[in-house]
């Protein structure tokens, strides 16, 4: 599956083509709480045409950015997969685009960092799904801590739940492919989603992000 001119799209399409969207009452974690929508990017690694395409879509993200006047990105030469659902986006991308790879190892590692570590390097962060930014912090701080630089991350699919205004205030920018809004938008005007299950999901989004503004 190579994706066209609405790849946004045909990614949002894919995802749910591979079950990777569900809906109902889900458990988020302790701090999270409850959502009526669950969104498991995971299920892209069984497929690796759209894998392959989602790397192509990266890189083309990447580049159109890069040729702008003021460029929104700082050029890199690394990129960093977020444990453990951003590696195989960033691997994906490395490959596509002979980018070299690094990656943070979970917690409890005796080595933090895998891969060649360049002290003063910019390294881009890649990771599939963003709701608070916790994770993405956590690893830019990670890097940070060996040496490296942060600036920019790319996330797959932006939750729009404080995530990119949290990693704003501690200096770094956030690249979404695709936000969940435009997703739901999407499955609902396909026929894939209800209308009740549509505005249920939008509500839940606007009052988790409020809540993180406050």
């Amino acid at each position: 599956m190579l994706f066209g001119s609405d790849s946004n799209l045909n990614l949002a399409q894919a995802l749910f083509d591979l079950g990777g969207v569900e809906i109902g009452d889900f458990s988020l974690g302790p701090t999270a709480g409850r959502s009526p929508i669950y969104i498991n990017p995971r299920v892209l690694i069984s497929n690796p045409s759209v894998l392959r395409s989602i790397a192509r879509l990266i890189d083309r993200e990447i580049q159109a950015d890069q040729v702008r006047r003021r460029p929104r990105m700082e050029s890199f030469g690394a990129v960093a997969g977020v444990p453990m659902g951003g590696l195989h986006l960033a691997t994906a991308y490395s490959l596509t685009s002979d980018t070299p790879l690094i990656y943070v190892r979970p917690d409890g590692e005796k080595q933090q960092i895998e891969g060649r570590v360049i002290p003063g390097q910019t390294v881009l962060i890649i990771d599939d799904l963003m709701t608070g930014g916790t994770s993405i912090l956590t690893t830019a701080r990670t890097l940070e801590q060996h040496g490296l630089t942060v600036r920019d991350a790319i996330v797959l699919i932006d939750r729009e739940q404080g995530g990119s205004e949290r990693l704003h205030q501690h200096g770094y920018r956030v690249m979404p492919i695709l936000r969940l809004k435009t997703m739901l938008t999407y499955y609902f005007e396909s026929g894939l989603m209800d209308n009740k299950h549509y505005h249920e999901a939008m509500d839940y989004l606007e009052r988790t992000k409020r809540g993180s503004e406050e």
